[in-house]
């Protein structure tokens, strides 16, 4: 989806200095492989296990480690290159492996309005602070957003929601005890009311095994359709990217559920293992909207495949 969530493709000084602090925890395991190292198989193996490490994954790290081999023959590295050159090889393999999580530049949904974006996740992944950043960046471009409070289960949900629209400015349509597809109507129907820009729904975390669960999100999507034809036209699912690869396992019980149009990674900045978004590229590559490196506000930025390589890596 572009326009506003079509999320522009060049970061600003800032949001790069903050996507590298970020994924500092990461960068640790691949980062210091690169100065005063020879090109040998030690370095080779030291490479695959800092990959595997960062929970990457075997598979796409197999695939990575044949990439990186070809890219250095290529380029003609040796001993004697210099680690920025080094650096680089590596970071062009890895941000061609991020490729298929590269949101496109063009949608069918792209001229409705509003927009209406369905957010599920686990519980913990963090839905609810996701929606409260996403409201901020959304108002600051001058664009009219409403959100749903459709977790109806956790306590002081509503209340948490409630919260993150009075500092953005927001309103909030919820429920003191509501059905979570009663509420999402409301909210779609208060959205083309309202002529609002965006209309972004709220709902309870669950386990993708919690199978009576995952029906309620069914039906809270069937419900949405009623209130405007091609509701939602975005579900995205909130991934905590500290979970490795038990992500993949959510990504594809929530894209078979529901049909996924995009994921948030959030937490990459408590976790060393950033690597799991190469893993899900291979697994399920569903585009990555939002990636969340830090607590601030302005930390939930969107996903630069070749920024995120290089912040990997280090610097170039």
């Amino acid at each position: 989806m572009i326009g506003f969530l079509g999320l522009g493709r060049t970061l600003d000084r800032f949001r790069l200095s903050r996507l590298k602090e970020g994924l500092a925890k990461t960068r640790d395991q691949l980062g210091t492989l690169f100065s005063g190292r020879r090109l040998d198989d030690a370095w080779y193996d030291d490479v695959e296990t800092a990959l595997l490490t960062a929970d990457v994954g075997s598979q796409a790290t197999l695939d990575l480690m044949q990439s990186v081999r070809q890219e250095i023959k290529t380029r003609k590295l040796n001993d004697d290159s210099s680690p920025d050159d080094l650096r680089a090889a590596v970071a062009d393999c890895i941000a061609r492996a991020l490729a298929p999580l590269a949101v496109q530049d063009s949608s069918a949904n792209a001229a409705a309005k509003p927009q209406i974006v369905m957010v599920a996740g686990v519980n913990g992944a963090g839905k609810t602070t996701s929606i409260g950043k996403l409201a901020h960046a959304w108002k600051s471009e001058g664009r009219q957003i409403l959100l749903g409070a459709g977790d109806t289960f956790r306590a002081a949900a509503r209340e948490q929601l409630i919260v993150w629209g009075q500092r953005n400015q927001v309103d909030v349509i919820s429920q003191a005890q509501g059905d979570p597809a009663a509420v999402a109507f409301d909210a779609v129907s208060a959205g083309v009311a309202r002529n609002c820009d965006a209309v972004i729904v709220d709902t309870a975390g669950r386990l993708p095994t919690q199978l009576h669960l995952m029906e309620e999100l069914k039906k809270v999507k069937r419900v949405m359709a009623k209130a405007l034809t091609d509701a939602p036209h975005e579900i995205w699912l909130v991934i905590d990217g500290g979970t490795g690869q038990n992500a993949i396992t959510q990504v594809k019980a929530f894209d078979d559920a529901l049909g996924l149009t995009g994921l948030v990674v959030t937490k990459l900045d408590g976790t060393a293992k950033g690597g799991v978004l190469l893993a899900i590229a291979k697994a399920r590559p569903i585009p990555v909207r939002y990636i969340g490196v830090g607590e601030g506000i302005e930390d939930l930025q969107p996903f630069d495949a070749r920024a995120f390589a290089e912040a990997l890596v280090g610097e170039i």
